[in-house]
């Protein structure tokens, strides 16, 4: 992360982030008020380092060594009234069948009565993209009127030029036109300013007001997929 880039741009509510409690029902939840954001992904996108490097704290969203261990809803509290919230991992093959069942009521209560939850955050890995359960996701999101911001992790194992075109590739799918996506790489810190613009805006709209606009590499990714 380039800290010494003047365009940059940092949500400070994010490094206060506090882990607050697991749910595994949605009447567990705390008050519907405020306003949060929703990170999710399949079980080995790299979501929980995701949320390590978006909130710079290193073991706040513990690394497991085996995809599927999130099996409940997490809730981060950042600022009074703002929450990050981490949703189970899905499409993971060891996960329990009877698991993946009771995943499925919560999520569906949780996206579509939620009222406080302003945006989902998409994980996905760029060199195994928009898989069926992603595909469920964004399709059910759309329906309960939730914006999706999809990030493509790990687009440092692969050549810039790569993954521009992997990301010229998934806005061609019809079902993907207009949603927003962007590079991303929760290891090197690619597109994290880009993210925290998104997040910002989501939590507090007027910050879209005052940030600087999206420069250098985040402007180049969002131009990418354009080109192709």
């Amino acid at each position: 992360m380039d800290h010494t880039n003047p365009n940059s741009f940092r949500f400070a509510p994010l490094r206060r982030a506090a882990y607050r409690l697991s749910v595994t029902r949605a009447e567990q939840l705390p008050a519907d008020d405020g306003a949060e954001v929703a990170i999710a992904g399949r079980s080995n996108v790299g979501k929980s380092s995701t949320l390590n490097m978006l909130t710079e704290r290193r073991a706040l969203a513990r690394v497991s060594r085996t995809p599927g261990r999130t099996q409940a809803i997490n809730v981060f509290d950042l600022d009074p009234g703002q929450r990050l919230v981490d949703l189970p991992g899905y499409g993971y093959a060891k996960v329990p069948e009877a698991l993946r069942r009771s995943w499925g009521p919560l999520l569906e209560q949780y996206l579509r009565r939620r009222g406080s939850l302003r945006g989902l955050i998409l994980v996905m890995d760029i060199r195994h993209p928009y898989g069926p359960h992603d595909a469920d996701l964004i399709a059910f999101a759309a329906g309960c009127g939730r914006p999706v911001h999809v990030l493509l992790n790990k687009a440092d194992k692969l050549s810039r030029g790569a993954a521009i075109q992997e990301m010229a590739r998934l806005r061609r799918i019809p079902e993907l036109h207009g949603v927003a996506m962007q590079l991303f790489s929760a290891q090197s810190g690619l597109g994290i300013d880009e993210l925290h613009e998104r997040i910002a805006s989501w939590l507090t709209p007027e910050a879209e007001k005052e940030t600087p606009a999206l420069a250098g590499a985040n402007s180049e990714s969002s131009k990418g997929g354009e080109d192709s």
